[in-house]
Parts: C-alpha cells; structure tokens; sequence
C-alpha cells in the first residue's frame, strides 16, 4: 500500500516509519506532553503505538500521518485517524508542547478532513475527547465539530461525540 502524503503551506503530514520513532518517544515518554494521550509509556509501548499507527493504514486503510514543520524539518507530532476496536472512527491529533500554539494543529487537522472529504467515502466524520482535554475540543469547535451524542467507551469513560460538517 502506497501512503499518501499531504502538503499545507507550512506543514508535511508524512507516512508513519521507524524514523519517526524518536519524535514519538519524546512525545509520549514526556508526561506533560502526553497527559491526554494515555501517557506516560515505556519505551516498548512507544515502539508499539508507532507499530500500531503504521499498522492501521494497512489494516483499515486509513491512519494518522507524522507531521512535519516545512521551516526545519523537524518532526512535531501526528494527525489522521484513528479507530479502536469496537470504538468511532474519529480525527486525533498530538503536538509537541514546544509545537503547540502555533495552528500546527489546526493547519494539520483541516488537511486531514479536507483528504477524508476527497478520497474516502464515509457517510461521517467524527471526533471524541476526555471531557478535561478543553483545548481539544476548542480547536474541533473551531474547526465546526457539533456535539452530537455522548457515549460510552470500553476504557470505562464517557466521551461527547462530535461530528464534523458534510464529509461527501
């Protein structure tokens, strides 16, 4: 499978590989930064969810991308999407804190839907958060997610569902 990938005017979201492994270890192994993301994690469950985030291109056809600041190359967190085992499709994010407050993931995310809306054939596009990631939900409101719906999930927590305007 070929993996797309996506340019904005200041951003590359680029294909999950085993060189991105650093910029995921220092994400999720800095409690700080990963603190909505179910960090921290060792580095064996590092390796895992990059494993995982590859993996779900070939196994859904469809995941997250690394992006990539254009200005200096460095690698700054993911955007795509995401869906566990019996849980919504949903558009997830994360950012390094020395990335955040920049639109890096506002300008990540919008490429993102705009591919979905373009080259996927879903009937919806949504999203979920923990009710205390408040700048999450910020930047889906922002990006003109709607809540439609609480659920429940298998991890024992409720999550708003928000769905975002007309994928098709």
């Amino acid at each position: 499978m070929q993996i797309p990938a996506i340019e904005t005017e200041r951003l590359r979201l680029l294909p999950p590989a085993v060189e991105c492994f650093e910029v995921y270890r220092d994400f999720y192994t800095d409690a700080e930064a990963s603190k909505m993301y179910g960090g921290p994690i060792n580095e064996e469950q590092v390796w895992a969810r990059l494993k995982a985030d590859l993996g779900s291109w070939y196994l859904l056809g469809f995941g997250v991308w690394v992006i990539q600041d254009k200005s200096n190359e460095q690698l700054i967190g993911t955007c795509g999407f995401w869906q566990g085992k019996s849980w919504p499709r949903e558009l997830t994010w994360w950012v390094m804190l020395e990335a955040r407050g920049r639109g890096v993931a506002t300008e990540a995310s919008k490429a993102a839907l705009d591919y979905a809306r373009k080259n996927y054939q879903w009937s919806s596009l949504e999203t979920y958060m923990n009710d205390d990631n408040h700048a999450a939900r910020a930047l889906v409101e922002k990006l003109g997610g709607k809540k439609v719906r609480r659920e429940s999930f298998s991890d024992g927590l409720q999550r708003d569902i928000y769905q975002f305007p007309s994928i098709s």
